[in-house]
C-alpha cells in the first residue's frame, strides 16, 4: 500500500500532508492541529546571511523593573530581534528560550516566549523563590532556520538512514550475513528506489511500512536485526551558514540586573491531588535547591523505601526510547532489592525487566518500533507502542508510561500524527477494558543538538501534537518534562542528567501514588 497524500494543509508558507489513509483524525482535529502548530516565518525569501536574525545584536529588556518584588509576582521582558546589520526584524518566527535563574540557590523557572510576529517577543516570568533572580534568554534558531527545519521535515529527503541486518544459512554449514540500508516508506514519494529494488515489511495493525534494499544473497524473510545508520544532510552551502554555531543556541544580551524577591506570607504552591485531567500551566513548576516543585499538582519527594512502598504490587510498563530507560535505571538503582533479570538482551537496547519479590514489583522497559536510532537490536524485540498497549490487560495494579519523540524528529509530521492516532486508539481501548489503569505520557525533552537532524523545535512541535491529540482523552496523564530540562542549569542533553531524572521519576511516582 502506498500512502497517497490528497489533502494538503497550509501552515503559513509551509505545508504538510494529510494521508487519505484513515488515521482516526477528523477534519476538525486537523484544523485544531494546524492552529496549534502554526509558526510564523519570513515574509520574503532570504538569500543573504546578514538578513537573518543575529543573537549578538538581538536584545532583551525588563519592563518597568522595580526595586523589589514578592514571591508570586511576575516580571515582563521584551525581546527585540535584529539582523546582522543591526536592523530590526519585521517578522517573527525566531525560536527563543527564556528562563529565570539563581545559580547559588540552584533555582530556575521556565518562561514561555510569545511571538508578536513583528520582530518583538514578550515573556512573563514568575518569581517563585525568595532571594535574587536573573533573566537568561537564548536564540536557539533564527526564523530563517525554522523555515529550513519545516521544509526538510516534510520533504522526501531521508535525513536519517538505518541498517537492516540479514542472516541465513550458507554452504557447508556456514552463515551468511548482509547489511543493507533501510528506511520508512511513507507517502507517494517515499521509496528507497523505484521498481523491485526492495524488501517491504508492513505492520498489519498499525499500517506502518518499512523497506530495506534487497540483499544480494539472502531473501527478504532473513531480516533479523536493526541498527542506526548514517545521517545525510540536505543543506546547501547557504543553509549551512544559517546553522552556524555562531548564531545557534547563543545567549542574547540584556538587562542582567539582579531581581530582588522578598518573602510572601501567601503560598504559591498547589494542593491539587496528582491525577489525570489536570492542565499543564506555564510555568509547570520550578527548581529550588535542585528540587522540582510542581504547579500542576501536589508532587511528593520519595526516599528509597517510599518508592518501594509506592510500587508495591504494581506492574510498570515503560515504553519508548532511552529516556524512559533512564527512569527504569533510576528505579533499579534506588528501589530496595529491585533486581534486573537477565533476559539475554543488550543492556541498553533491551527489552529489560526488573523484579522485587517481597513487594511484588515488576518493571518492564521496551524500545518502540522502527524508525529507531539504536545500536544493533533483534527486529523481533522492536514493537510499536500501540501494539504493546493492545497486549496489556491493565487494572489498578498496572502503570503504563510511554514517550515517543526523540526518534520521530527525522520523519514527516503526518507520519507522527498517524502513529499517535494509533497509540490513542490503543489507550482508549485499554482504559475502556480496564479504567483503573494508570496511563502516563512523558513529553519529549530538550536535547544537546541544535541542527537539521535533532532540533528542539522539532520536539516542541511533536509535544504539541501529542498534547492536542490526547487533550480530550479521559484518564490520561501528560507529564511535561520539557520545562524541567529547558530551564535547568545542566548542559542540555538528549539524556538528561541524574538530578533531572530523579525529579522526573518522583513526579511520575506522585501520579502513581498521589498524596
Amino acid at each position: 500500500l502506498s500512502l497517497c497524500f490528497s489533502v494538503v494543509i497550509q501552515i503559513n508558507n509551509s505545508s504538510f500532508a494529510k494521508s487519505t489513509l484513515d488515521m482516526g483524525i477528523s477534519d476538525e482535529e486537523w484544523e485544531r492541529l494546524q492552529k496549534a502548530l502554526d509558526w510564523p516565518g519570513p515574509d520574503q525569501q532570504i538569500t543573504q546571511l546578514d538578513l537573518s536574525t543575529n543573537p549578538v545584536h538581538s536584545t532583551f529588556s525588563i519592563v518597568e523593573l522595580k526595586n523589589s518584588y514578592k514571591v508570586g509576582d511576575s516580571i515582563s521582558i521584551v525581546i527585540t530581534a535584529r539582523d546582522h546589520n543591526k536592523n530590526l526584524k519585521t517578522y517573527g518566527g525566531d525560536f527563543f528560550q527564556a528562563k529565570l535563574f539563581n545559580s547559588k540557590l540552584k533555582a530556575s523557572v521556565y518562561g514561555e516566549v510569545v511571538d508578536h510576529r513583528n520582530g518583538t517577543y514578550s515573556v512573563v516570568l514568575l518569581l517563585p523563590w525568595e532571594g535574587q533572580a536573573q533573566v537568561f534568554v537564548r536564540l536557539e534558531h533564527s526564523s530563517e532556520v525554522v523555515q529550513i527545519l519545516k521544509k526538510y521535515r516534510e520533504s522526501s529527503f531521508p535525513r536519517s538512514h538505518y541498517n537492516g541486518h540479514f542472516e541465513g544459512p550458507g554452504t557447508k554449514n556456514t552463515r551468511i550475513s548482509e547489511v543493507v540500508e533501510c528506511n520508512l516508506k511513507w507517502g507517494a514519494e517515499r521509496s528507497l528506489r523505484k521498481g523491485k529494488c526492495c524488501c517491504e515489511y508492513k505492520d498489519i495493525k498499525t499500517g506502518t511500512e518499512w523497506q530495506c534494499e534487497r540483499p544480494k544473497k539472502l531473501s527478504c524473510n532473513k531480516l533479523v536485526g536493526h541498527s542506526m545508520g548514517r545521517f545525510e544532510s540536505p543543506l546547501n552551502r547557504f543553509e549551512n551558514q544559517l546553522f552556524s554555531k555562531k548564531v545557534t543556541n547563543v545567549a542574547i544580551t540584556g538587562d542582567k540586573t539582579s531581581i530582588n524577591v522578598l518573602p510572601n506570607t501567601e503560598g504559591i504552591g498547589t494542593t491539587e491531588r496528582c491525577r489525570s485531567g489536570l492542565t499543564t500551566p506555564v510555568p509547570a513548576g520550578f527548581y529550588l535547591k535542585d528540587v522540582w516543585k510542581s504547579f500542576v499538582c501536589s508532587a511528593q519527594q520519595f526516599n528509597s523505601t517510599q518508592m518501594g512502598n509506592c510500587l508495591k504490587n504494581k506492574i510498570v510498563y515503560m515504553l519508548g526510547d532511552s529516556t524512559t530507560r533512564q527512569w527504569f535505571e533510576y528505579l533499579e538503582k534506588n528501589v530496595p532489592d529491585l533486581k534486573r533479570m537477565d533476559l539475554h538482551t543488550p543492556r541498553t537496547g533491551g527489552p529489560l525487566m526488573a523484579v522485587e519479590l517481597k513487594n511484588n514489583i515488576i518493571i518492564h522497559w521496551r524500545p518502540h518500533g522502527v524508525p529507531l536510532r539504536f545500536s544493533k537490536l533483534l527486529i523481533t524485540n522492536l514493537h510499536y507502542i500501540s501494539n504493546d498497549i493492545d497486549e496489556i490487560a491493565g487494572d489498578s495494579h498496572a502503570v503504563v508510561v510511554f514517550t515517543f519523540f526523540a526518534h520521530r524528529v527525522f520523519h514527516p509530521l503526518a507520519f507522527y500524527v498517524h502513529e499517535v492516532a494509533k497509540i490513542r486508539q490503543s489507550v482508549v481501548a485499554l482504559l475502556s477494558r480496564a479504567p483503573q489503569t494508570t496511563v502516563i505520557i512523558k513529553s519529549g525533552n530538550t536535547a544537546g543538538r541544535k541542527n537539521i537532524f535533532q532540533s528542539d523545535w522539532y520536539t516542541m512541535q511533536l509535544n504539541t501534537v501529542m498534547q492536542e491529540m490526547f487533550r480530550d482523552i479521559n484518564g490520561v496523564i501528560y507529564l511535561d518534562v520539557w520545562q524541567m530540562t529547558s530551564c535547568h542549569y545542566l548542559r542540555e542533553n538528549i539524556h538528561p542528567g541524574p538530578v533531572i531524572v530523579a525529579n522526573e521519576v518522583k513526579t511520575f511516582l506522585s501520579y502513581v501514588c498521589p498524596a
